[in-house]
């Protein structure tokens, strides 16, 4: 993100979620403590997002029946294995 980008703003935290933030800075996972917090952000909008396209794979299969269906089943099937090698987060 370019440096002008970025927005100020000033709030309070518990302070259970200073050490954390701060503990990202001492273990070198962020260079500071706004650093932190946009990884932070980050993971949570991560997870917001397989969250809602969980939902909507649920509700896609749930919607199909018959030959449709097990054509998807047997799509599944053959992308289950590569698919472990896959790291969405690329961490």
């Amino acid at each position: 993100m370019a440096r002008n980008a970025r927005r100020k703003i000033s709030t309070t935290i518990a302070p259970e979620n200073d050490s954390f933030l701060k503990s990202l800075v001492r273990e070198g996972k962020a260079s500071s403590l706004a650093g932190a917090l946009d990884r932070v952000v980050a993971a949570a909008r991560r997870a917001d997002s397989r969250r809602r396209l969980e939902a909507s794979t649920a509700a896609y299969y749930k919607s199909l029946s018959g030959e449709v269906l097990e054509e998807e089943k047997k799509l599944e099937l053959a992308v289950a294995g590569v698919s472990s090698l896959v790291d969405p987060d690329g961490e």
